[in-house]
């Protein structure tokens, strides 16, 4: 079954810094083998001025679980992870098994 890597990357202390740095993890998440699409997503700010709940999203799509758990176990997807981490924000990474009507 499709499945969807979701990173959900908190807010960033200086986000300067974090969007000076981004294009970087993302085109780092671009390499992972067996990647079929990328969506990358920038969360919109609240309309009553409180932070939100996370600041972007990396969506991850492949063909199976299989597919999926076997990219992140690359030299590439420790490119990627070493770059997000190097960012200095913190994040979770969810697996979801993609349900089609």
């Amino acid at each position: 079954m499709a499945t969807k890597i979701t990173i959900i990357i908190d807010n960033p202390v200086d986000v300067a810094a974090f969007d000076a740095s981004y294009e970087t993890v993302r085109a780092s998440a671009a390499q992972l083998p067996g990647l079929q699409r990328l969506e990358a997503a920038k969360v919109w700010p609240k309309e009553d001025g409180t932070p939100t709940p996370a600041y972007r999203t990396l969506d991850l799509y492949f063909e199976s679980y299989e597919a999926a758990s076997a990219a992140v176990n690359t030299p590439v997807a420790g490119e990627f992870f070493h770059a997000l981490i190097g960012t200095g924000v913190t994040f979770t990474g969810l697996f979801s098994d993609i349900e089609q009507n």
